[in-house]
């Protein structure tokens, strides 16, 4: 089972496909759930060739908590596998 842990927010790149999907309104509403109830659903992170990391999952989480000057985010480790 993975376990949860906090990533700094400026080591997390998002992958240019992904950044085309943001939605403002949605990370809007994420921003002022966060504020009522905390971050409920962790990201999903892998690690980046040249360090830091790769975001796999949540990417409205991550803006909404950077919109809300949030330095870290709590998010589980994936590791690739190789075919």
């Amino acid at each position: 089972m993975p376990v949860i842990e906090t990533f700094p927010i400026e080591q997390i790149r998002v992958p240019v496909k992904r950044k085309k999907t943001l939605d403002p309104a949605k990370v809007e509403a994420l921003a002022e759930d966060i504020l009522e109830n905390g971050q409920t659903t962790p990201i999903r992170v892998r690690e980046g060739k040249t360090g830091g990391y790769v975001l796999i999952e949540g990417y409205h989480r991550l803006e909404a908590l950077r919109a809300l000057g949030e330095v870290t985010i709590e998010g589980y480790e994936v590791h690739a596998r190789l075919h």
